[in-house]
């Protein structure tokens, strides 16, 4: 194993301050031994074309439901007039057509259904951003753009069930019924909560009820009250902050109740109780700066969920973290245009077998497939 650069002692040092509220770590480099990690090659053909002259703008979400089923929510008004010239007046070209903003595929990436976007009954979400399909197959989407503020709960088939927060109205990161872009979602089976990413306005985890929408709790790093002054720009030679940077990016749950957030900016997992006691963090490639190193998360499908894949849409490639420790174990990716390869990896889910699926904002706009064929 390669030494420790002198940024990732610092943070040893700094992390040795935080024992009393639980372990850190610094996931630099990958840990010894580390040949038992999943490995993948990307499916070029995957999902193949999209019927009715469809195009994806950036894929802001995935998801993957009981079914083996694949989700994504993309951003339709990020398409250019280029991208859609079929639609302009008059049209420029013979392709192509924005699609719906939610997508659901077969496991062959053949289209099962779509709904949603602008115009479509009850949708009132801008710049989509998440998308989360719960035990009872409801559908969970965000949205972090302009001034929308709320997080929308559809049936499998697009009927609107809830809305959680006020349509564009905020309160900061201590209002308990107003959100502040939220960006990501999880339900609990057991308890019908959903945990809420929130978000680009706020500095926070909120729990709802998940068939009523009344508020639980919240909490911010470290499982503390949050704080919505800006603690300043992330230095990689600074002593870890006590709050969340914007985005509070991502939220996952896994089987054994422990609530992994994703810290963007700040290159951090910060891993919980459902409770909001704080357990254990980790530092990912902590020199990333720009848009940090952690976008999203998702968990191996075997039953101990050994492995913990966390997308970085910086340096744009997936990092395989062991999920007993959070060291890192391996990685795949790089910033480029090929197929197997990233532009602002965003978000990513995993089906029963072991597939990765990613989805790419800013210019990407693509969703991939990885097929684990080692480790």
């Amino acid at each position: 194993m390669r030494a420790k650069r002198p940024v990732a002692n610092a943070l040893y040092s700094a992390c040795l301050v935080l024992l009393s509220l639980g372990s850190c770590t610094s996931a630099e480099e990958p840990s010894q031994g580390a040949t038992d990690a999943p490995v993948f090659r990307v499916d070029p053909f995957w999902p193949g074309p999209l019927p009715n002259k469809w195009i994806l703008g950036q894929v802001a979400g995935v998801a993957v439901d009981s079914r083996d089923h694949v989700w994504i929510v993309h951003r339709p008004g990020s398409l250019t007039p280029e991208e859609a010239g079929a639609v302009q007046t008059p049209p420029i070209s013979e392709c192509c057509v924005p699609a719906p903003s939610v997508i659901e595929f077969a496991p062959d990436g053949t289209v099962v259904q779509a709904w949603g976007g602008p115009g479509f009954e009850g949708w009132v979400l801008d710049g989509e951003h998440g998308i989360f399909v719960d035990h009872e197959d409801n559908v969970w989407i965000g949205s972090s753009g302009g001034d929308v503020q709320v997080v929308q709960k559809f049936t499998r088939s697009g009927d609107l069930l809830l809305q959680i927060g006020e349509l564009g109205e905020t309160g900061g990161s201590a209002d308990t019924t107003r959100l502040g872009r939220a960006t990501d979602f999880a339900v609990d089976p057991e308890t019908n909560e959903v945990f809420i990413s929130d978000g680009y306005g706020n500095r926070r985890v909120i729990v709802f009820d998940a068939a009523t929408g009344a508020y639980k709790r919240h909490w911010g790093a470290y499982g503390e009250p949050p704080a919505d002054a800006d603690p300043g720009p992330y230095a990689p030679t600074a002593a870890l902050t006590r709050s969340f940077r914007t985005p509070v990016h991502a939220v996952r749950l896994s089987r054994d109740g422990h609530l992994y957030v994703a810290d963007r900016v700040n290159n951090r997992i910060q891993v919980f109780r459902t409770d909001g006691r704080f357990l254990t963090e980790s530092i990912v490639a902590p020199a990333t700066l720009s848009m940090g190193s952690a976008w999203d998360i998702e968990f191996s499908p075997d039953p101990a969920q050994t492995f913990l894949y966390l997308a970085d849409g910086t340096n744009n490639k997936v990092w395989i973290l062991r999920r007993d420790d959070l060291s890192i174990a391996g990685e795949f990716g790089r910033n480029g245009r090929a197929a197997g390869e990233f532009h602002w990896l965003h978000s990513l889910a995993a089906d029963s077998r072991g597939n990765l699926f990613t989805g790419e904002v800013d210019t990407g706009k693509r969703l991939q497939k990885f097929v684990p064929v080692g480790g």
